[in-house]
């Protein structure tokens, strides 16, 4: 549905956005994740034509954004990170001027403002201003604005941002219901946002694009190694010592003990050795200990996010390194 080719932006001596390829398929949640500052908001605005790379292309559902920005747009539901709201209209007069804007026949525009309504939870509010809205109600109107032309993609810029616990999880639960039958793309920097509503993960910082995949392929490629977690009751020392004389075991790496006598340990396989279950249950068995876990060690998103970063590493070429401060300096508009 998207596909971005070799991408850079440039705000006069600042880069940024560097080279950016990658591609979004039909009915995917594909979340972009970076620190503030990474180039999310320039990525979000090439892809929905607020603003024209430097370099490279775009292509919405095969039609290059370049060549045709108004077909494009057609096909995209956009919430920029403000939403783009009037705050002395009412709801329903606002989705009205929305709908004409974006071309509906005046015939439909009462339907698809129902559909819109309902879907986004704004029938509380429908005939209040925009401006007596709380921050939660305020962007579920931008979303209903982003949806009010039933378009195929739905692209959401930081869309919890600033809102309470309560509001982040109904707007939520609004992403996963549009992923149902839409291809979302959305940007944050809040690892809870990412496990809980997307497929795929891309991940950027300092405008390049250093890792994308799923969770599991993302915590492979930051981890190394495949690795095992051994919980096991008996002397940290000397299961450590025991674990690391395992035939296939390349490390070993304690973690904090528990009160109980648990320890708990980190492995990291040899390439290519095998199952290494077998081998450590029967050594550890033989020593006597009693064993709590023996089975694959997951990462949290924080270890595997922090990882891909550090390797990412500082470009050469890099000066400044926010993103958005350097887009308003030099191009006056947010970045």
């Amino acid at each position: 549905m998207i596909k971005a080719e070799h991408l850079s932006m440039w705000y006069g001596n600042f880069r940024a956005l560097h080279d950016a390829s990658f591609e979004l398929q039909q009915g995917e949640v594909l979340g972009l994740l970076g620190p503030n500052g990474a180039g999310k908001s320039t990525t979000l605005k090439i892809l929905t034509t607020f603003i024209t790379p430097t370099e490279g292309r775009v292509l919405v559902d095969g039609v290059d954004v370049a060549d045709d920005p108004i077909a494009a747009r057609q096909k995209i539901g956009y919430l920029p990170e403000t939403a783009p709201l009037y705050l002395d209209m009412m709801v329903s007069e606002y989705l009205a001027f929305v709908g004409s804007a974006r071309g509906i026949a005046s015939g439909d525009i009462a339907k698809r403002r129902a559909a819109v309504v309902e879907r986004c939870g704004l029938e509380a509010v429908y005939h209040r201003p925009i401006g007596h809205l709380s921050k939660g109600y305020k962007q579920r109107v931008g979303l209903a604005q982003a949806l009010i032309h039933d378009p195929e993609i739905v692209i959401l810029d930081e869309p919890t941002s600033g809102l309470d616990p309560l509001q982040i999880l109904g707007i939520r639960d609004l992403v996963r219901e549009l992923a149902r039958d839409r291809t979302v793309m959305f940007s944050t920097h809040i690892l809870q946002e990412i496990e809980a509503v997307s497929d795929r993960v891309m991940i950027i910082n300092e405008g390049r694009i250093i890792a994308e995949g799923g969770r599991d392929e993302l915590e492979k490629r930051a981890m190394g190694d495949d690795r095992m977690a051994v919980e096991v009751v008996g002397p940290a020392d000397e299961v450590a010592t025991a674990l690391r004389g395992v035939s296939g075991v390349a490390g070993v790496e304690e973690r904090e003990p528990s009160e109980d006598g648990l320890t708990s340990f980190s492995i990291r396989h040899a390439f290519g050795d095998g199952d290494l279950r077998d081998r450590i249950d029967d050594v550890l068995r033989d020593k006597g200990w009693r064993i709590r876990q023996l089975g694959p060690d997951r990462f949290s998103l924080e270890e595997v996010f922090i990882s891909l970063v550090r390797q990412g590493g500082n470009p050469a070429d890099e000066s400044g390194s926010d993103e958005e401060s350097a887009a308003v300096a030099t191009a006056g508009g947010e970045a």
